[in-house]
């Protein structure tokens, strides 16, 4: 061990022979060393955690900018060729779900490295256009959107340019008329979020349905599906109505071709609920709660990220704000709602059965998110992120960023 200089002792006399030199010499190097090690390991921990909730993000939107109030239940597809199309609702004059509120669109060329100026995608007047849901057609490249005006009618549209420019809305109301057999609704809601296409080339929507008008509850779900690439549309079963108030839904295929609906409810276990059905479509398993996901009661978005090959586990990802408490900090709890706060992505390697990977993504203030694949292992997120004066109800910021499964697995 180097040797220090005692108090009071001075480089004089046999101090400064060349041992004593040598020995300060090394303890000069050694504490440097020492320095530097612990601002390296410092730096790299405070990397880390930038990394951890700032990874290369984006800001799409701001609230209060742009002649609107609020921006929020954003959603976002991978059209290929490096195109993304994301997509939010406006809300005009304030944070409600009936205000006055058109859809926005933003579109990427670059895998999202740039972006091109926000433009209005719908505007249904003074009454809420809402709930958008866009499907990629893998089969012939196009673009499907589908949306809901005033919570009553549900309107389809394509686009064969990468969202440049789309058909004229053609209304698909009459289909949610099916439903009510099972259900008598009087309001109806897509998505929110991506659609599905299936490996057979079917289109589902996960849908929602309502009974109790601007409360949005009591509430059911379901899915409506097209087997002609969007050119007419049918109404699937309801999934058994269980728990309480079910509500806005994802949906992935599983390897053996059944798809699985991941479900947003009120019930008192706070978990997400699962459903099951064989073609995607009908009859859909009683709901069973997955213990691994936490329900605080917003939306939870779900995407394959590949399918099993060449020895390699097909892999699935869930993302929702993991948050089992309400501090009252962050707005009022309506009807059990945990803070939506701690946005994580989560990572299954068997269909949904275990979540083993996850990784937090913004710790803040953070709600509807939604998420696409991209090429080699990455992906998208779209989220909101922060809330004006600290709000989860008045999202400050539409976020977006591209991550990989390297990102995630750090996680573990």
């Amino acid at each position: 061990m180097t040797k220090l200089l005692e108090r009071g002792q001075h480089l004089t006399g046999d101090h400064c022979a060349p041992k004593a030199r040598q020995e300060l010499r090394t303890w000069r190097l050694d504490h440097t060393i020492r320095t530097l090690s612990a601002l390296i390991t410092l730096l790299f921990l405070q990397l880390t955690r930038l990394s951890a909730a700032d990874p290369n993000r984006i800001d799409l939107f701001e609230a209060r900018q742009g002649g609107y109030h609020t921006y929020r239940i954003p959603g976002i597809v991978s059209a290929g060729s490096g195109t993304l199309f994301a997509w939010v609702e406006a809300r005009r004059t304030g944070t409600g779900d009936w205000e006055d509120i058109d859809i926005l669109s933003r579109t990427s060329r670059d895998g999202g490295g740039t972006w091109e100026p926000s433009r209005q995608l719908i505007d249904a007047g003074t009454k809420p256009a809402h709930n958008g849901v866009a499907i990629v057609d893998k089969i012939d490249g196009s673009l499907h959107f589908i949306y809901c005006v005033n919570y009553s009618q549900a309107f389809h549209m394509r686009s064969d340019d990468g969202g440049r420019t789309f058909s004229q809305p053609k209304e698909i109301t009459e289909t949610f008329g099916r439903f009510n057999s099972q259900f008598l609704w009087n309001v109806i809601a897509t998505g929110p979020g991506h659609g599905l296409q299936l490996r057979s080339g079917r289109f589902i929507v996960p849908v929602w349905l309502s009974n109790g008008g601007k409360r949005h509850r009591p509430s059911a779900v379901g899915v409506i599906y097209s087997d002609d690439h969007g050119a007419s549309w049918q109404a699937g079963d309801l999934v058994p109505n269980t728990l309480i108030n079910m509500s806005e839904t994802g949906a992935v295929e599983r390897e053996d071709g059944a798809v699985m609906l991941n479900i947003r409810s009120e019930d008192r276990e706070k978990r997400r609920a699962v459903s099951i059905s064989k073609d995607g479509v009908s009859k859909w398993s009683r709901p069973k709660f997955d213990p691994a996901l936490v329900e605080p009661i917003c939306f939870g978005a779900l995407t394959r990220l590949n399918w099993a090959e060449g020895g390699r586990a097909g892999r699935i990802l869930f993302s929702n704000p993991n948050s089992q408490s309400h501090s009252g900090k962050h707005g009022q709890s309506y009807d059990g709602n945990m803070d939506r706060v701690n946005l994580t992505i989560r990572m299954s390697c068997d269909d949904g059965a275990t979540w083993p990977v996850s990784r937090v993504l913004e710790p803040g203030v953070a709600g509807y998110s939604d998420l696409a694949h991209g090429p080699g292992g990455s992906f998208f997120c779209i989220y909101e992120r922060d809330g004006v004066g600290g709000s989860m109800w008045d999202s400050k910021f539409i976020s977006f960023v591209r991550l990989d499964d390297a990102w995630l697995e750090a996680g573990k």
